[in-house]
């Protein structure tokens, strides 16, 4: 499993088994999880994200898609 899916399912709380692209944010993606998505993409893709493109996203899928665009 890459770092990014491990980071994720650390950010979400739940086993890092169950993250995929089609994983469900759903009210874990709250402010908290958000900041620590930017630090995630910074550290793993040595990219810098805004809030605002993470903040509409909803499957972790779309959360790596925002964070290789960047």
């Amino acid at each position: 499993m890459s770092e990014f899916y491990e980071g994720m399912a650390e950010i979400l709380e739940v086993d890092a088994g169950q993250i995929g692209p089609d994983f469900e944010l759903g009210d874990a993606w709250d402010s908290l999880a958000i900041v620590s998505t930017i630090a995630l993409v910074d550290e793993v893709y040595d990219k810098a994200i805004s809030a605002e493109a993470l903040e509409n996203c909803k499957t972790v899928g779309d959360v790596e898609k925002a964070a290789q665009a960047v």
